[in-house]
């Protein structure tokens, strides 16, 4: 009995598992990169959308933009590293609010006048509504620049890791994981987009989508045609490493010779007329005495 008992427990047991197996519902590779992309995505609040960005805001801004906005905002946000809480749509809403709270501003400014007052509202609304674009758009140039200065390190890390017997993959997951800032993020995601299933030139690719570094772009092209053509993959990162040390020397002894042009009116403008005023000053009242004398 107890052996009858313990058959039937287990084929229980196995038809149980089985049939977890089969309902559960599997993961593809779209899925995993659709979660990816979400995962990198803005992060949403806890705070209902109708309360963070009312409809009537984003509408506003909506109709007072070109079509296609909604791309270009998340373009923009893609370059900035998706900053936590924001999305194309909360983008567009501070920019309706902005208008209106610019319009206001410059409407209590101007209340001197009919003129001012009509002067003040349109400057107001245009800079209200303006004004999240240009944060957006420096954050994401500081975050183009964070990646340029970080990438001829990456680089030597990279070929080291590489000269010493890892794979790209490995040599990329060391990066990612012993450096910090964007490039480090970016690495990270290129590696999970390759363990669900995309392939190095695709996941590579994609992070070229995301900078607009030229370095970063030719850095990617030519690990492809490596690829390609069968070309080591170690001498090339020897090569780009030492062209990214040569252009990063570059571009420093570039924004050394551009100090003498950039103090040169803050130079003309304070300095000088300080120094003239102490040099030529008492020549000038000696010779103002001597002609009133005369």
């Amino acid at each position: 009995m107890a052996l009858y008992l313990g058959l039937g427990c287990l084929l229980l047991a196995v038809f149980l598992g089985t049939a977890a197996v089969v309902l559960k519902p599997r993961a593809t590779a779209a899925g995993s990169l659709a979660l990816i992309e979400t995962s990198y995505s803005a992060a949403v609040s806890s705070t209902p959308d109708a309360v963070v960005s009312p409809g009537w805001l984003r509408s506003i801004a909506v109709r007072l933009s070109p079509a296609g906005v909604a791309a270009g905002l998340q373009r923009r946000l893609d370059l900035a590293g998706n900053p936590a809480a924001w999305t194309p749509d909360r983008v567009l809403a501070a920019k309706g609010l902005g208008l209106l709270l610019g319009a206001a501003l410059g409407g209590l400014l101007g209340v001197r006048s009919v003129g001012w007052l009509v002067t003040g509202v349109i400057v107001g609304a245009v800079f209200g509504f303006f004004l999240p674009d240009l944060l957006l758009l420096n954050a994401g140039q500081k975050r183009q620049e964070r990646i340029r200065r970080a990438l001829p390190d990456a680089l030597d890390m990279l070929t080291v890791c590489v000269e010493a017997g890892l794979g790209f993959d490995a040599a990329m997951a060391q990066v990612a994981r012993n450096t910090s800032g964007p490039l480090a993020q970016e690495c990270a995601r290129v590696l999970q987009e390759m363990q669900i299933g995309k392939s190095r030139n695709e996941s590579l690719r994609s992070l070229t989508l995301r900078t607009t570094v030229a370095e970063l772009r030719a850095f990617v092209s030519a690990l492809a045609q490596a690829g390609e053509l069968g070309v080591p993959i170690a001498a090339v990162l020897r090569e780009q490493a030492h062209e990214m040390r040569v252009r990063r020397r570059q571009r420093a002894e570039e924004q050394a010779q551009k100090v003498p042009v950039k103090i040169l009116f803050p130079l003309i403008t304070c300095l000088f007329p300080a120094m003239f005023v102490i040099i030529i000053g008492p020549g000038a009242i000696s010779i103002a005495r001597v002609l009133m004398n005369l």
